[in-house]
């Protein structure tokens, strides 16, 4: 049986360390950091940690809100919605994971677009 993509990320280390990264990124990427102003930086970590892991083939820890309401009423533009996309790539190359596992995860994220982007 092949790995599951939870599994080639690492686990929930791994997958940790990535999203440590990418939520680092959202803090300094300038399309996007407005949004994470004020936020409360641990507690986001964990919550999309959480998110990943679940999504990835982990175990199913995620307890937060679906993608439609935890982006609800912010109006988040294509532009941002790229924006995040790149800092993905970034924190995924940062802790050297492979292409196949980053077109995955890329897929993965590109197909919540519609409940993120302008709703």
């Amino acid at each position: 049986m092949p790995a599951t993509l939870y599994d080639r990320l690492g686990g929930t280390d791994g997958i940790r360390r990535i999203v440590d990264t990418l939520v680092d990124n959202h803090s300094k990427n300038p399309v996007v950091s407005a949004r994470f102003a004020g936020s409360d930086m641990k507690h986001l970590k964990q919550m999309a940690g959480d998110f990943f892991i679940t999504g990835s083939g982990g175990p199913e820890i995620y307890a937060g809100k679906d993608m439609v309401a935890a982006h609800r009423h912010m109006n988040i533009s294509g532009d941002e919605f790229v924006a995040v996309l790149d800092d993905a790539v970034n924190a995924l190359q940062a802790n050297d994971v492979g292409q196949r596992e980053q077109e995955e995860v890329l897929y993965i994220l590109y197909s919540l677009k519609g409940q993120v982007v302008g709703i």
